[in-house]
C-alpha cells in the first residue's frame, strides 16, 4: 500500500514537473512570439517613419523648387515692368519727333517767306510763296495720317461736330444739317482728333 501511494505521488510529481516544463516551454514560446511580433512592429514603424521622412523630404524639395520658380518669375516681371515703363517714358518724350522733324522744312520756308516779305515790292510773288508753303504743310500732314473732315452740307453728328449755334435754315433740305463751318475738324488715322465747329440749320 505504501509503495502504491509512493508511486502515485511520484506520478503526481512527474506530472507536475511535466506541467511545469510545459508551462515553461509555453512561456518561452510566447516570449519568442512576442519578441518576433515586437520586432515586426518596430520594423513596420521604422518603415512608416522612413516613408514619412522621405515624403516630407520630397515635399520640402518641391516647395523649394516652387519658391525658386516664384522668385525668378517675380524678378522677371519686375524687370519687364521697369523696361516697359522706361520704353513708355521714352516714347512719350519722342512721340512727336517724326512730325516735328518733317515740319522743320516748312518752318524754314515760312522764315524765308517772312524775309522776302520785308523787301517785297509786289504782293503776287509773296502770295504764291505762302500758297506753296501752305500746300507743302498740308501734304506733309496728310502723309502723317491727317485727314480733313467734310462737314458743310452734312447732317449734324454730335460724334464729330460741335454746334456753335443754330440759325434758321435757308431751305427745308438744310434743316438739321451743317450750314457753315467755323473751324475745320480733323481725323488722324480715322480717329477724330478735333471736332468741327459748325453752324446748324434749324
Amino acid at each position: 500500500m505504501f509503495k502504491k501511494k509512493k508511486t502515485v505521488e511520484n506520478q503526481d510529481t512527474n506530472k507536475m514537473t511535466d506541467n511545469t516544463q510545459e508551462s515553461q516551454a509555453e512561456k518561452e514560446v510566447r516570449e519568442e512570439i512576442e519578441q518576433v511580433n515586437e520586432a515586426r512592429q518596430n520594423q513596420v514603424e521604422e518603415n512608416i517613419e522612413s516613408e514619412e521622412i522621405s515624403e516630407v523630404d520630397k515635399l520640402k524639395d518641391e516647395v523649394a523648387s516652387l519658391n525658386d520658380k516664384y522668385i525668378r518669375l517675380y524678378a522677371e516681371f519686375d524687370n519687364y515692368k521697369r523696361r516697359t515703363t522706361k520704353e513708355r517714358i521714352d516714347l512719350l518724350q519722342t512721340a512727336g519727333k517724326d512730325v516735328i522733324v518733317s515740319l522743320l522744312s516748312v518752318l524754314d520756308d515760312f522764315e524765308r517767306a517772312a524775309k522776302a516779305m520785308e523787301t517785297a515790292q509786289e504782293i503776287e510773288p509773296v502770295k504764291e510763296g505762302v500758297n506753296l508753303v501752305h500746300h507743302k504743310l498740308k501734304s506733309l500732314l496728310v502723309q502723317k495720317g491727317l485727314k480733313e473732315m467734310e462737314a458743310k452740307g452734312q447732317p449734324f453728328d454730335a460724334e464729330i461736330h460741335e454746334a456753335i449755334t443754330n440759325i434758321p435754315a435757308p431751305s427745308d433740305d438744310l434743316k438739321g444739317k451743317v450750314i457753315d463751318e467755323v473751324e475745320k475738324g480733323y481725323y488722324l488715322n480715322d480717329k477724330v482728333i478735333r471736332f468741327a465747329k459748325v453752324v446748324v440749320g434749324a
